[in-house]
């Protein structure tokens, strides 16, 4: 019986840390998805959609593709439209190594599922080779995997916005960027953004060639999640931009760093949870 009580108090504290965990960070808890964890190498994929058309392909994209990318070991991380770019669409694909996005490239790339689909998709695209192959800045910073989105409890689909600020970053300064920003990204926190990922390049031959990537970096993308329009002109916007000023003269920058806003797909995994 005394066994039986410790069981049962381990389990209730086990469940009270990962409410708090929850609380804390927004993020739900996977335990029942913990292959949807530990992924060290992202591509963050911005295409050129043909005018008129990204709600188009987004539909193609999110009917055919994020269980295709999961059942070979890779993940759609989150799906977007970017809001000042009315032809761009914004992804995130990540692998669990370097080697990994090598096969699963070519496991999807040469199976069934693109083989009938490409035609239409690639149709669809003026460029999509607009590709920066990343890394997270440390095992802390990674982006977390979010639960699909729920066809019946989530029946409107994704919701909140998702920012993504890209520091052009000099030669062998990266980490040194990174800790002169980090009062920069704890301000973005305190003003309500929920950090998402800080991600930088990951400066190794590309392994599957059939896939361009830049190799114009080194670059940072920080990650965040807001929960609506109120937070990004009230709260983050303000903040983000006197940033600009202070990160510009750390002279660690080669250009002024880009804000890109991304409205969720309908599917996107990266959005705002309750």
């Amino acid at each position: 019986m005394r066994l039986l009580i410790e069981l049962l108090t381990a389990i209730a504290a086990c469940n009270l840390a990962s409410a708090q965990t929850h609380h804390a960070t927004g993020k739900a808890p996977l335990e029942h998805n913990q292959h949807l964890s530990d992924f060290q190498v992202f591509e963050f994929r911005r295409y050129t959609i043909k005018e008129g058309e990204r709600k188009h392909f987004a539909q193609y994209f999110e009917s055919y593709f994020p269980e295709a990318f999961q059942q070979i070991g890779a993940i759609a991380a989150g799906s977007f439209f970017e809001r000042r770019n009315q032809s761009g669409f914004t992804w995130i694909r990540g692998f669990h190594t370097i080697e990994d996005r090598a096969v699963a490239n070519a496991a999807f790339y040469y199976g069934p599922v693109w083989k009938e689909h490409k035609k239409t998709l690639n149709d669809l695209m003026t460029d999509s080779d607009n590709v920066m192959l990343l890394r997270p800045l440390n095992e802390e910073r990674g982006v977390p995997m979010l639960p699909a989105v729920d066809p019946v409890t989530e029946a409107s689909g994704a919701k909140g916005i998702v920012v993504a600020q890209i520091f052009a970053v000099k030669a062998n300064s990266v980490e040194a960027f990174a800790k002169e920003a980090e009062t920069t990204f704890t301000s973005y926190r305190a003003a309500g953004a929920r950090e998402a990922g800080v991600l930088v390049t990951l400066d190794v031959a590309n392994n599957f060639p059939q896939l361009p990537i830049r190799t114009d970096g080194p670059y940072l993308v920080w990650l965040g999640i807001l929960k609506d329009n109120q937070m990004l002109e009230s709260e983050f916007g303000p903040v983000a931009e006197h940033s600009i000023q202070s990160l510009s003269a750390t002279g660690l920058l080669r250009a002024a760093p880009e804000l890109v806003i991304l409205d969720p797909t309908q599917r996107s995994r990266l959005r705002w949870l309750p």
